[in-house]
Order: C-alpha cells, then structure tokens, then sequence
C-alpha cells in the first residue's frame, strides 16, 4: 500500500464532508461492548433453544464464529463483525472492517467462501462518493481473500456502520476451537499489538505519515494462516485478538480449557512507538473498559506500567491470531507464519495447569 502523508484526513472526503471519525462515539473493534456488560447481558438473556448435534460451536466459549456440520467432511463457519470508522479515509475503513471480520473465519481454522455486506449510513451528512468508496474498500479486501460480496442490507443510520456477514467451510475434524488449549502449550502470536494505540493518536490529530502507514497495514493484512495452521497437529487451539485485547482474548482460551495462562510481557511484539505514544496518553477508552471488565483475573508483576497495561488490553481491530500449541509445533507455526509475511510472530507465553484459587492469566 502506497504511504500518504497527513493530508489524508480530509482529502480523502469530498470537499464539507465531516471527517469519519468526528461521526461516531468510538472506532474499530473499540465500539464493543465492555466484557463485564456483555457477560450480564448474556447471562440475563433467557433461556437458550435446545443445541443441535451438527452445531459443533455455539455459544458455548465465546468463540470467534459458530460451526454448523454439513456432511462427514464439511462444517460450515458463520460469522459477522461491523462498527464504527476508526479512520477517516473511507477506503480504509472499508478494507479495516473487512479485514476484520473474515478474519474470524480464519481463526476457526476456516477458509472463507463469501461475504454479504452490513452497511448503516448517515445518507443526509454522508455522500454516495464516500459510502461508495466504504464499500469499494470492503470489496478490494474480499477479492484478496478470494471470495464474492454476494448481497448485504443497508439502513440510514445516524453513526456510520460497516461490516460482513462471512461464511467459510472446514474439515469437522480441523475445526480450531479457543477452549481446547492444554498445559504446557507454548502461545504464538502472529500480530504485534498497539492498534488501539495507534488509532487514540489518529483521533488526536497527533499520528504521522508512518504511523497512519503501520496502522493500515497491520489492520489490513488477512490471517491467512489459520487454515494452515489448522492442519497440524500440534496446533490445540486457534483464536484472533481483537476487541478484548491481548489479555481479554488470553482469558478466554484459559476459562475454556480450565487451565492458566502466562504472558512472558517482555516477548510480546508492539508497533513501533505505540509504548512512547500510550505514555503520552494516546490510550482508548475501551482499554480502561476492558481493564474493568476483567482485570480481577490478572496476576501482573510489581512495576508493570501505565503504558504496558494500556496495551495488554488495548482493544486490536483487525489483530493477530494468537495459537496455543506443543513445543515441538512451534518451529513449524513460525515457519507458516512467516511465510504468509507475519515477520512480528512471536512466542509470547505458555499454558501453565492452574492451581486452586489462582488468576486464570498471569503476565511475567
């Protein structure tokens, strides 16, 4: 992708236009509802309809997209992700977004297959110039994965929404869940952290050429290797940091297999410059949301920063996918990470048998 310089804040909106970002309360996956809200709506939900056989994931895990089994050799992966623009120029929140959301897929060790659109316009202060280019950024990312927009729906809305419903399919018996991590795993992450970051920056008026250019290319490179990965053996459990966080996302693979997780905080890949920048105070909202939601099951070591616990759960539209695999996979995880272009992959921590009354995430 070609650098820009700052003017791309407003020259990328016809002339009047409002800049994206001035329209809507947050950005990214930074919209999310805080976790401790999620779990009371959820649990204050009602009663749930009885669960077929053939749905192989649901809602049991908080898993990145449910699996519908359609034959011996064939499940179906469903999912959808929309929010908010958590950039200005529409082409790439278009592509951000959609980036974003067939990543789930990947994440459950899917390959996708198509997408229809989700789209909530404000068509009084938005022009169909930038609500086209919104979705000429979705598709150009949907061609890159390999698959059609196939339809969608559209409402007037008051906050510019845009996202994808995506389908994929996957082996029954390659299905990569985030709950069956177990003891002595080693944690791969393929995308280093700091997107919340980054955006906080944007929204501030304070990010740079090369700083907007980190930002469009982390949150727009596609997890291709999930299906890949998927493939080994070694390779237990598969999910993508996104909304939660680094820590939010690591919880979650330790509540679903019942063990503990250990983040070794000094291995974890960061863009460069975001630990300066959150310093500075160029955190999210939804980092502190986040921090609330669960940072009662966080053991962090004496001295941990400001800074550092703003990006443990700074929210990663668009971020990596995080593998709990054997020791011995490791090498070959790399290797595919690697050869997709995720040169940032790193072993960040391991899964550890928990102890009675322990945290479920420990950082190092």
């Amino acid at each position: 992708m070609t650098a820009r310089n700052p003017e791309h804040l407003s020259a990328a909106l016809p002339a009047g236009e409002p800049r994206l970002t001035s329209l809507s309360h947050g950005g990214g996956c930074g919209c999310k509802i805080a976790p401790g809200v999620l779990s009371e709506i959820l649990r204050n939900s009602g009663a749930a309809l009885p669960v077929p056989d053939a749905l192989l994931v649901g809602l049991e895990s908080a898993d990145d997209a449910a699996v519908y089994q359609i034959n011996a050799e064939q499940a179906l992966v469903a999912t959808t992700d929309f929010f908010m623009p958590v950039v200005d120029d529409p082409f790439d929140f278009g592509a951000i977004a959609a980036t974003n959301a067939i990543s789930d897929v990947y994440a459950m060790g899917g390959r996708p297959i198509l997408a229809l659109a989700l789209l909530g316009m404000p068509v009084n202060v938005l022009s169909t110039q930038t609500i086209g280019r919104i979705l000429d950024g979705g598709r150009s990312v949907c061609a890159r994965a390999g698959i059609p927009v196939a339809g969608g729906h559209s409402i007037d809305s008051v906050e510019p929404i845009y996202g994808l419903v995506v389908l994929g399919l996957v082996h029954p018996d390659k299905v990569r869940r985030n709950s069956a991590a177990q003891p002595g795993d080693v944690l791969v992450l393929g995308k280093p952290l700091g997107v919340g970051i980054l955006s906080a920056a944007l929204k501030k008026g304070e990010l740079d050429a090369p700083g907007y250019q980190q930002l469009i290319d982390t949150t727009t490179r596609l997890n291709v290797p999930g299906p890949e990965l998927a493939e080994l053996d070694g390779v237990h459990a598969l999910t993508d940091v996104t909304g939660f966080g680094l820590a939010g996302h690591a919880l979650e693979l330790a509540r679903g297999c019942g063990h503990a997780i250990e983040i070794d905080w000094a291995k974890v890949p960061l863009l460069a410059g975001v630990w300066d920048r959150a310093a500075n105070g160029a955190v999210t909202g939804a980092s502190g949301r986040n921090w609330l939601g669960y940072g009662d099951d966080i053991a962090l070591p004496d001295g941990f920063d400001f800074p550092s616990q703003s990006l443990l759960t700074d929210p990663q539209t668009s971020g990596g996918l995080l593998v709990s695999c054997t020791p011995a996979a490791v090498g070959q995880v790399l290797a595919i990470f690697a050869r997709h272009g995720f040169t940032a992959a790193a072993p960040i921590g391991q899964v550890l048998n928990a102890a009675a009354g322990t945290r479920p995430l420990h950082v190092v």
